[in-house]
């Protein structure tokens, strides 16, 4: 048996050749793959199918940005492609859809009103056959849809540095049209909308605002505009920083809803859009929920509850809003709340400390995670940015195989920019890959707020104010959260709590085996001597949790330490103040490498710092060592090296 979980992944569980064979089950699905007139096929089938057999139909890219189809096979529906690419949408195209629409509807006894669902020129293919066969379509889902060939490829006939020149050249031989004919032509769905608006065949489109591929203005805004001046049925998703890449929502409800209510003859127009968010669709991707936690907090006992981030969630704000909504929720509960924000840290180091500062007092039942915004502040390149938030999530389910989870993205200036740019932050693809890959609930706050923005609903300056938040922002937050909690705390909760499989991990040096050690544990040389309790003399601004602590420290160039450890990594942690000096470190009698402590934080303020100092090392017995030169940066006012802990990847 193989439990398939993404539509990414399938595997071939049987292959037909011109009919049908005995399937093979697996535990959620069953997939067959068969041939119709040599065309190579794909029916998804459901454990359970739905009333009425129903099913959506891609028309092409079978496996890109599946979220709706899985949530679909997921409620009942089966799935089914059949590979027609180079043919455009023309009429070759449709009389193949015509003998697959037979073959689904007659030897697999399916719906006879599929979902067609087009994705960029798959637009193409499901508009026109819904012109030629209104009568077999229950719905249309178009994704950034290719709806007029003039605007894709044709756009690109010029263009000779453009891949989709070949394209126009190729889709007007589909069409038997030279360039002339082409511009008159009425065969694209552009110029069918009358037909499909007049059995009132709802649509649901998805666009990202800032497509150059397939500009909305030329597609799917002419397809609205003339769909509601007919009186017929569409919905509009407008990402406003998206390009025509990625496809689809990250949350997928708003489509899924729109389908299945579009199916069953229930659909309210706009009727699906999420209430209270500027474009009609949220900003989690809930993924396997928090069903765990939800068992625990409903039995009304003790429960713990941690937070680990950096000062946005240090400070006061959306970590206590959201504790006062865990106790509004579950009132008998006892809990006991973790609060482990560190200002200025990362990722990293949070993977380090994480059994020190969070598993060391009992068993966690829910866990929220912030790190986005000092990941990128601080200069994590984005293996360390993937390294950093696996070595946690994989760290905290080894240490206990219940625990929920929520990683949430905050919002800072240069994320703002990206977005704006249609650009997603790396440091939000990285730590997505991670929520992906341990099926964790994720929200992106600064996705979130940069559209809020946009759509005139506050400003940055004003309400929001900072990266470090007003209490407007922080309220913001907490209310996403909250709005997390009611999607995924529906019905009925589960009868128990169950384990959560560990997946091989993204890279198998994440930091999920890492310790934390004092600097006592090194042999310190002349110049350096331990500190039991440093505190700083010059007035300098400080963190808390880095005073008043040992610390190894040397305040003078040609001072050496050396440090034995096993493992494949090691990493330092020291504070950086206006008296930061300089060192050079070796790995095994290797070559020096240079590192100025100071940092653009520096002159204000004794900080906490970070680096990973060797990385993937055969895995063994290795000497660090550690020498203090006088190339100090030229704004530093010493030559103070203060070595707060050493971390160690076994």
């Amino acid at each position: 048996m193989v439990l398939i979980r993404s539509l990414s992944l399938l595997l071939c569980v049987f292959i037909v050749c011109g009919g049908l064979a005995s399937a093979s089950e697996v535990e959620t699905f069953k997939k067959m793959t068969f041939k119709l007139d040599g065309r190579n096929c794909i029916l998804i089938a459901p454990e359970v199918p739905a009333e009425g057999r129903p099913w959506i139909w891609r028309t092409e890219f079978f496996g890109h940005q599946p979220q709706v189809d899985w949530a679909l096979v997921e409620q009942g529906f089966h799935l089914a492609y059949i590979q027609m690419s180079g043919l455009y949408g023309s009429p070759a195209a449709i009389e193949v859809m015509e003998k697959f629409y037979q073959h689904m509807t007659g030897t697999f006894t399916l719906s006879p009103k599929p979902i067609l669902e087009g994705f960029s020129r798959g637009g193409l293919y499901a508009f026109n056959y819904a012109a030629a066969y209104p009568e077999q379509v229950g719905a249309l889902y178009l994704d950034a849809a290719v709806l007029d060939i003039n605007s894709w490829p044709g756009r690109f006939k010029n263009d000779a540095q453009s891949a989709y020149q070949k394209n126009w050249v190729e889709c007007l031989q589909r069409y038997g049209l030279n360039e002339a004919e082409a511009a008159t032509a009425k065969v694209s769905p552009i110029d069918k909308i009358d037909q499909v608006a007049a059995a009132q065949i709802p649509i649901i489109a998805v666009v990202g605002d800032l497509d150059s591929i397939v500009p909305v203005a030329e597609n799917t805004a002419l397809l609205e505009k003339r769909y509601r001046e007919l009186g017929a049925p569409i919905t509009v998703i407008h990402k406003p920083f998206s390009e025509h890449h990625p496809h689809s929502l990250t949350n997928p409800k708003p489509v899924v809803d729109f389908l299945v209510q579009s199916v069953a003859g229930e659909l309210a127009d706009s009727s699906v859009l999420v209430a209270g968010t500027p474009f009609g669709y949220d900003y989690f991707v809930p993924r396997g929920g928090l069903p765990n936690s939800r068992v625990v907090f409903e039995r009304g006992e003790q429960a713990r509850v941690a937070f680990l981030g950096g000062s946005i969630t240090a400070m006061n704000g959306w970590r206590d809003l959201v504790q006062a909504e865990l106790v509004k929720r579950f009132p008998a509960t006892e809990f006991d709340f973790v609060d482990a924000g560190v200002p200025s840290m990362d990722s990293t180091y949070h993977a380090f400390r994480l059994s020190r500062d969070v598993l060391g007092d009992g068993p966690v039942d829910l866990l929220f995670v912030e790190a986005a915004v000092n990941d990128s502040t601080n200069g994590r390149s984005s293996v360390e940015q993937l390294r950093g938030m696996e070595g946690i999530v994989r760290q905290a389910r080894l240490a206990n195989p219940y625990m929920d989870m929520v990683l949430l993205h905050f919002v800072d200036p240069d994320k703002m920019q990206s977005i704006e740019q249609g650009r997603r932050p790396e440091v939000i693809v990285n730590h997505e890959k991670v929520a992906a890959r341990y099926g964790i609930p994720s929200i992106d706050l600064a996705q979130e707020v940069t559209e809020r923005i946009f759509a005139g609903e506050f400003n940055w300056e004003e309400d929001f104010k900072n990266l470090h938040p007003s209490p407007f922002g922080h309220e913001l937050y907490a209310q996403s959260i909250a709005r997390l909690m009611d999607a995924v705390w529906t019905g009925a909760p589960p009868a128990q709590t169950t384990i959560y499989t560990l997946p091989a991990p993204l890279d198998r040096n994440s930091y999920f085996n890492g310790r934390i050690l004092s600097p006592a544990t090194a042999e310190l040389g002349d110049g350096f001597r331990m500190y039991p309790e440093w505190m700083p003399a010059d007035g300098a601004n400080t963190r808390a949790g880095f005073v008043s602590i040992p610390m190894a420290v040397s305040e003078t160039a040609g001072s050496v330490l050396k440090f034995s450890f096993s493992g494949t990594g090691v990493g330092i942690v020291l504070i950086a103040g206006p008296d930061a000096g300089a060192i050079e470190y070796r790995m095994d009698g290797g070559p020096a490498k240079p590192w100025k402590l100071f940092t653009r934080w520096s002159h204000r303020l004794h900080l906490p710092w970070v680096k990973m100092l060797f990385e993937d090392l055969p895995h063994g017995e290795h000497l660090l060592e550690l020498k203090v030169t006088e190339d100090t940066h030229p704004e530093s006012k010493g030559q103070a090296v203060r070595i707060v802990n050493f971390l160690v990847q076994e």
